[in-house]
């Protein structure tokens, strides 16, 4: 099932459009593909540092691997959605999970950026308890999100 039919799936009412759906920013990936990444050249390492410290290559570039896929599939599976009527956040591959704050009962909206998240584009959102951390163009979620909380 594509992505946007999972998540019209979850919409309650008829009349609720969704107008966003989109991934965190990139940079969540940053940290585990580096771990990957040292663990691979350490993986290099062990092959260059002849027997038996080759045996561990393998188990290195396996871990590495491993690391990599599970950093990309939960980047790829949560997801920020924004619909006429709340906005919220769906996690998980398997067991799929959602929280939501209906834009009628937001009392406050906040933008939190650090220097690095300014000049890479992304930050963290707050709607009411609802906390997004690495959100991607997070000024125009922001105030996308104000906008229809005025009209409700």
């Amino acid at each position: 099932m594509s992505r946007l039919g999972e998540t019209r799936r979850m919409l309650r009412s008829p009349h609720e459009q969704v107008i966003l759906d989109a991934r965190r920013h990139g940079v969540v990936l940053a940290r585990p593909l580096t771990w990957a990444l040292a663990l691979a050249a350490a993986a290099a390492a062990a092959l260059l540092g002849g027997w038996p410290v080759t045996l561990a290559a393998p188990v290195l570039l396996a871990v590495a691997a491993g690391v990599a896929l599970r950093a990309v599939t939960i980047w790829e599976r949560t997801r920020l959605v924004v619909t006429t009527e709340k906005v919220f956040v769906v996690r998980g591959l398997l067991r799929r999970r959602a929280a939501a704050v209906r834009l009628g009962a937001v009392e406050a909206i906040e933008l939190d950026q650090t220097l690095l998240g300014r000049l890479l584009g992304y930050g963290t959102l707050r709607v009411g308890p609802l906390e997004v951390t690495r959100v991607a163009a997070p000024r125009s979620v922001c105030g996308l999100v104000e906008r229809l909380a005025e009209i409700r």
